[in-house]
């Protein structure tokens, strides 16, 4: 697919710089319940969205399908935007970095895998699910999920720069009954090579997740050293490192105004950014086509950079990280693939650690219940007790609540149970030495 005649309706119609994000993907998915397919979804989609600099001001504008009467609509919509714009900011087109670093992420195998193949392992998954433990009634659904992408960045300075990548979703979920007591739980796996999903793994993990939160009740309200789960800990350093955010700095709405090479948080922490890695989320470019680079955000508990786009670099002088992040008119901010720097000690080590505490799985409310200017939190959670050092009974109906900063601060010891997840977050355990539990 050629854009030649954008960019020449662009130059004619006196856009200085242009450029053109194109997004191709094949999106499938199908669920099954009772065994049977409830839903079933193949389709194929396209964008562009694109920008242009006129007068020093940017304009965008974006399409879903391709011709020269959509270049013409893109370019006269680029000029009547960028007329309007009211933003002081200083915007750019960049010219290219100098070397980026190849990437591959994409696996041909998966397209080889026939739709037959695929659904047989989900009815797999379904029937494995019902028949592992006597208290799982139900299984509330199992779904299969493929998405392959290319994404294109084209501009008026010579930039063309291309990635593809693909993976796949298994998702199911359970319900667990044990006297009046019913919980539910889904668990998923994701990848991009079918011959390394286990589907008895997924299933085990469904189930056990699943009845392990049965017999929980509240623990009585008190401070008590506590392990965060890896899905926890996921959670909140997401809101932590968005406090890096070099907008949010200028803004004045981060935690971390002014603390550039000074300690946000324990010794034993270290966050990274780490888009050249080898994992599905790996770019060797954001999306201002700025080649990418592994970084620390926070070493030894020492914040050592924020995270920075053309604009926000250029009014701190500064050079861009590479953390461009979005296309069209607004450009944000964000990390491309998030590490916790694990330790040595497993989560049983953590827990004989801990003695007597609390073991912390999932929170809920981040939204509602975290305050992301302040850091003060209030979060709807279950777990379990950790007794003797070993994981004790069921936690339900508790409330964890503190400050962010301080959480971070409060962490005695990572553990080395890294999980990934979908959210481009990898992260194990930690363990803090006490956080706030309202109970009973």
């Amino acid at each position: 697919m050629k854009f030649d005649k954008f960019f020449e309706l662009a130059k004619k119609a006196g856009i200085e710089e242009a450029e053109i994000h194109v997004s191709q993907s094949r999106n499938l998915s199908f669920s099954l319940f009772h065994g049977e397919v409830d839903n079933y979804s193949d389709n194929n989609a396209f964008s562009i969205s694109a920008r242009g600099i006129v007068n020093g001001r940017l304009g965008s504008a974006a399409c879903d399908v391709w011709s020269n009467e959509k270049a013409e609509f893109l370019v006269n919509e680029i000029v009547a935007n960028a007329k309007i714009s009211e933003s002081e900011d200083p915007v750019f087109i960049f010219e290219g970095s100098e070397k980026y670093k190849r990437i591959s992420l994409y696996n041909n195998e998966l397209e080889n895998v026939s739709i037959d193949v695929k659904m047989a392992k989900l009815h797999e998954l379904e029937n494995k699910i019902k028949t592992i433990d006597e208290r799982i009634i139900e299984v509330e659904g199992v779904e299969y999920s493929e998405s392959k992408s290319v994404l294109t960045i084209m501009n008026s300075k010579g930039l063309k720069l291309s990635q593809k990548s693909n993976y796949f979703i298994f998702f199911g979920g359970a319900v667990a009954k044990e006297g009046e007591q019913v919980k539910t739980n889904g668990e998923l796996y994701f990848g991009n090579d079918f011959a390394k999903f286990d589907v008895d793994a997924l299933a085990n993990k469904i189930v056990k997740n699943t009845v392990d939160q049965l017999g929980g009740e509240p623990c009585e309200s008190n401070n008590y050293k506590a392990v965060l789960s890896p899905n926890v800990v996921k959670s909140l350093m997401g809101f932590f490192v968005s406090s890096a955010d070099a907008e949010q700095v200028q803004k004045r709405s981060s935690l971390f105004i002014g603390k550039l090479g000074q300690k946000v948080a324990s010794s034993k922490v270290t966050i990274e950014d780490r888009p050249l890695d080898k994992t599905l989320f790996a770019s060797s470019f954001d999306d201002e086509g700025v080649a990418t680079y592994n970084k620390a955000i926070v070493k030894n508990g020492v914040l050592q950079t924020y995270l920075y786009n053309l604009t926000t670099a250029a009014k701190d002088g500064v050079k861009t990280t590479g953390n461009a992040s979005g296309a069209g008119s607004k450009v944000g901010i964000a990390p491309a693939f998030l590490v916790l720097k694990p330790g040595k000690k497993t989560q049983e080590e953590l827990f004989q650690d801990v003695g007597n505490g609390v073991y912390i799985t999932d929170v809920q409310g981040l939204h509602a219940g975290m305050n992301a200017q302040s850091g003060n939190f209030s979060l709807q959670s279950t777990g379990f007790l950790i007794k003797d050092g070993k994981k004790d009974r069921g936690l339900d109906i508790i409330t964890i609540s503190g400050n962010l900063v301080d959480v971070f601060k409060s962490i005695v010891a990572v553990g080395n149970d890294v999980e990934t997840f979908p959210s481009a977050v990898s992260c194990p355990s930690v363990m803090l030495s006490k956080i706030a539990v309202s109970g009973k």
